[in-house]
C-alpha cells in the first residue's frame, strides 16, 4: 500500500494532471506537491546577474516566495478535490532534487507529469520525467 506520494509540481497542465491522478489513485496516501526552482530561472526572472549571483540569501528568499505562490495553486486544486496536501520546495537541478527528496523523505511513489517533448528537443534538453524514472529508488508513474 502506498503511504506517501511525491508529485513534482510546476503549475503546468501536466503537473496539475499528475496531482489530480495522484489524488484519485492514492486517496489514502499522504501527497506532497514538490517544486524545484532552478537558480538560472531566478536570475532570468529577477534580473539578478554578476555579483548579485553570489547573494545566496537573496536568491533563496526570491525562490522561496515564488515557489510558495506556485505551490499555493497546488493546494487550491487539491482543496477543490476535497483533499489536503503537503507542499515542499528546493533550489537546484529538478531531476536530482526530486530523486533526492524521494530518497530522504520516505516516499513510496512518484507521480510526475510529462511535458511531451519529442524529437531533437527531447534529445537536446533531456526530460526531467525520464531522468526521474531512471534514477528513482521508488516506482514512478508518468502522467501525460
Amino acid at each position: 500500500m502506498t503511504r506517501h506520494v511525491l508529485v513534482p509540481f510546476d503549475d503546468s497542465e501536466q503537473s496539475t494532471a499528475a496531482l489530480e491522478f495522484a489524488i484519485e489513485q492514492h486517496p489514502d496516501a499522504r501527497i506532497t506537491a514538490f517544486h524545484v526552482v532552478e537558480p538560472g530561472d531566478i536570475y532570468t526572472w529577477t534580473g539578478m546577474e554578476g555579483a548579485a549571483m553570489a547573494d545566496q540569501d537573496r536568491l533563496r528568499e526570491t525562490s522561496g516566495k515564488w515557489a510558495e505562490e506556485l505551490l499555493q495553486s497546488a493546494r487550491d486544486r487539491a482543496d477543490e478535490l476535497g483533499v489536503e496536501i503537503d507542499v515542499d520546495r528546493a533550489l537546484g537541478v529538478p531531476a536530482r532534487e526530486i530523486v533526492e527528496y524521494a530518497t530522504e523523505h520516505d516516499v513510496d511513489h512518484v507521480v510526475i507529469g510529462s511535458h511531451g517533448r519529442s524529437g531533437a528537443r527531447r534529445v537536446l534538453l533531456g526530460s526531467v520525467a525520464e531522468t526521474v524514472a531512471r534514477r528513482s529508488p521508488v516506482p514512478v508513474t508518468v502522467v501525460r
